[in-house]
């Protein structure tokens, strides 16, 4: 039957074949977000919002929460993206702001975000770029620091 499909009967294998375990260290995959950024970033936040960051940047974005190093002062948060890492120091009063330039990461899927922001009831506020594909999601973080979210899989 199987000459009729065009297929090729296998012959039975002799032995069991079992694999051996494999040496080599295991490399995990990347978070699917990236900081759109040249090195790490820096934020400031108020105490008391830890929670609500961990559920807004580990849940909602899909960074990957990380334990600070021990030798560090202070109270940091640390998220890690595809390419670098978002250092958030928790102050107990936040420090003023010297400029309002947003957070930018870029995410695979803008429309999957934008649904899971719709879920969680998160505000946010699409901007429509001039050319196809090139929308951003504009929003705040759980401390008030402004996030522009685009999508990396858009190339011109």
């Amino acid at each position: 039957m199987a000459e009729r499909l065009g297929q090729i009967e296998l012959d039975p294998a002799s032995a069991a074949f079992e694999a051996d375990q494999d040496r080599r260290p295991r490399i995990e995959e990347p978070p699917p977000v990236r900081l759109v950024s040249i090195e790490d970033c820096q934020l400031w936040v108020p105490a008391g919002l830890e929670r609500q960051l961990d559920e807004f940047y580990a849940g909602l974005l899909n960074f990957e929460r990380e334990d600070p190093d021990r030798d560090e002062v202070g109270h940091e948060l640390i998220y890690r993206a595809e390419n670098f890492r978002l250092r958030i120091e928790v102050l107990e009063r936040p420090l003023p702001r010297e400029d309002f330039r947003p957070l930018a990461v870029a995410v695979p899927s803008l429309n999957d975000l934008a649904r899971r922001l719709a879920e969680a009831s998160v505000e946010y506020e699409r901007q429509r770029g001039l050319l196809p594909g090139l929308d951003n999601l504009i929003l705040y973080d759980p401390a008030g620091n402004s996030v522009t979210i685009g999508e990396y899989g858009i190339t011109i």
